[in-house]
């Protein structure tokens, strides 16, 4: 551990330990009401204007469930006011420049590419490839952390970058073992949850905190919404910096896909397959990581047991979504086909052609990249609701196999019997 993990770890043992002492008092700090931190964001955002986005119901239940479920450490206290606030004032600035500049709301996203699936299947490993075409266009950390706000220009671009840096760099220091899981940085692709998440109807929230009662009203309630705001949010980034085609990815968008494709009809769906019981202590593990970060309470078998439903309730209506879509509108990828025995990636250009509607490239290139040994950071997890959980989850697959999309039940099979062999050498990890 370096002197400034050593000297963070302190500081934040100190600052809960006071905390603690005065809740006991009957003191909480910092306030977490919707009326103060709405305050804040204005006065350091210096406008007062959020237009017409709904943001205020979603933002009161999840302060409700921050309150109410999370245990939230004092630390985590800090953290989500810090994060409220800044989404709050990305709002105001995103509305500000929707005003003055008229060519925001005339952007067409026009045949967008999504790429889905459970988490730890492949899905960042396969946006990060594809991004490494100039002619995509995929939304980078920086600008979804700071979309608006600012000047367009080399310096201002730089500073954001920077600012963007000392962020995630605290982030990482509040969870040291998240990195060694998710890699994250300024220029990396960012997944739409953190798009959505800006008007306060995201997974993202459920992940880094137990708020289960708004993760049940997202579920239900919150699709429609969100997608029109993540539609909005890429007509930002587009008059900005414009590109052939989007390519988006959020293992999230299995909860709303039949929203998805109704607000981006002519999308194209690639959906990721691994074998379930492969990624669920991966998921468990990497949400226990975040929560432990900013509460005082994170159970891993509770996790798992909580997610494993709500994922296999995901892929449940994903597939009924698919099964009232045109076939030719999705297209599978087994995870075994995109990392081989041997820890290398490989992904042929004739699985990029299927976007292009046939027309081949000059030349066909294979894509080969080696992904970095990793630590796996697994929970042991023996509880029998988790069993339970994982069965349903298995179950919900086995249905999708059974009706022979994507000929994946044979890469199943060769997938786990590679990984049974060399569980490290090529893990999903940071790329998951």
């Amino acid at each position: 551990m370096s002197l400034t993990d050593a000297l963070t770890s302190l500081t934040v043992d100190t600052l809960n330990r006071g905390g603690r002492a005065l809740q006991r008092a009957g003191v909480i700090r910092p306030d977490l009401s919707a009326g103060r931190l709405i305050a804040a964001a204005q006065r350091r955002a210096r406008l007062d204007q959020f237009g017409a986005w709904p943001f205020e119901d979603p933002l009161r239940r999840l302060l409700t469930a921050y309150e109410q479920e999370a245990k939230l450490s004092t630390v985590g206290r800090l953290a989500v006011r810090k994060l409220i606030v800044s989404l709050l004032e990305n709002l105001l600035y995103l509305e500000h420049e929707r005003q003055v500049s008229p060519k925001i709301e005339s952007q067409t996203i026009d045949s967008p590419v999504f790429i889905i699936g459970l988490p730890r299947t492949g899905t960042t490993l396969l946006h990060e490839l594809i991004a490494q075409d100039p002619a995509t266009r995929t939304p980078r950390t920086w600008e979804v952390m700071f979309p608006a706000g600012y000047r367009e220009t080399v310096t201002e671009i730089d500073r954001i970058r920077a600012r963007t840096d000392s962020r995630l760099a605290w982030a990482n220091r509040l969870a040291p073992d998240f990195e060694r899981i998710h890699e994250i940085g300024a220029g990396l692709p960012q997944e739409c949850i953190a798009i959505m998440a800006q008007g306060f109807a995201s997974i993202q929230f459920h992940t880094t905190h137990n708020v289960p009662s708004y993760q049940d009203w997202f579920e239900q309630e919150a699709q429609s919404a969100s997608y029109a705001f993540h539609y909005r949010f890429l007509q930002h980034l587009q008059a900005k910096r414009a590109g052939r085609r989007w390519v988006l990815k959020a293992p999230g968008h299995l909860f709303g896909l039949g929203a998805l494709l109704e607000r981006y009809p002519n999308a194209r769906i690639v959906h990721t397959h691994r074998d379930p019981l492969e990624v669920i202590g991966s998921i468990a593990s990497l949400v226990t990581v975040l929560r432990r970060a900013f509460s005082d309470s994170a159970d891993p078998a509770q996790i798992a047991t909580d997610w494993s439903g709500r994922w296999a309730n995901a892929l449940e209506r994903s597939i009924d979504t698919r099964d009232r879509a045109p076939a030719e509108q999705f297209f599978d990828v087994a995870y075994a086909d995109l990392v081989d025995g041997d820890g290398v990636v490989l992904v042929h250009d004739r699985h990029y052609a299927v976007f292009e509607q046939g027309v081949q490239r000059i030349a066909e290139v294979d894509v080969a990249l080696t992904v970095r040994e990793i630590a796996r950071g697994d929970e042991h997890l023996t509880d029998r609701r988790v069993e339970a959980a994982e069965q349903r989850l298995v179950g919900v697959h086995q249905d999708v196999l059974a009706d022979g999309r994507g000929g994946l039940e044979a890469a199943y099979r060769r997938g786990s019997a590679r990984e049974a062999q060399a569980p490290d050498t090529y893990a999903d990890g940071p790329r998951g």
